[in-house]
């Protein structure tokens, strides 16, 4: 079972000071990206002048949260060379600094000596974590929230290890 959209914007809606999202994989096989993916390898760019085309809601949603003062990190930790799937997120990358994220690149050879969570993860106002639970070939599964304050500040710990050591996005090339 999946969470929505829907779920997810209320949620982060409800975030007061700061959202970090962790990203480990090198492939998603996300259903809602799966076309862009496709267009992509086939050559097709996001266009940095044509907003209307770029992902939303989401980015509508980041611009709101951020506008109210909250800071949304996203960090992703990512084997090189890359995957295609990987070139294909930091081909559109931009859209989501456009929109106010602020966004971190780490080679998986950098992270090893790191204490990782098994999964992608989201931490919220640093209390309540969002795991993001997904199959082996990338399809998101469901979500698993928890509230531990353990597992609240291993999450945090973790984040904070990648973003320190991560490359910023204008200067992460694939």
């Amino acid at each position: 079972m999946s969470q929505s959209l829907t779920d997810f914007s209320d949620l982060i809606r409800s975030v007061q000071k700061s959202a970090v999202h962790l990203k480990l994989r090198d492939g998603y096989g996300v259903d809602n990206e799966i076309d862009g993916f496709a267009e992509w390898k086939n050559g097709h760019r996001l266009d940095p002048d044509d907003r209307t085309s770029w992902w939303r809601p989401w980015l509508d949603l980041v611009q709101e949260v951020t506008a109210k003062g909250v800071l949304i990190r996203r960090a992703r930790v990512v084997s090189e060379p890359v995957s295609d799937y990987i070139a294909f997120e930091h081909s559109f990358t931009f859209t989501n600094t456009a929109a106010g994220e602020q966004i971190r690149w780490l080679p998986r050879r950098q992270a090893s000596d790191l204490a990782l969570p098994g999964n992608d993860f989201w931490l919220f106002d640093g209390k309540l974590v969002q795991f993001n639970i997904f199959d082996g070939v990338g399809r998101w599964v469901h979500t698993d929230q928890t509230d531990d304050p353990a597992v609240a500040a291993h999450c945090a710990a973790a984040f904070e290890a990648v973003w320190e050591r991560g490359i910023p996005h204008e200067k992460y090339t694939v």
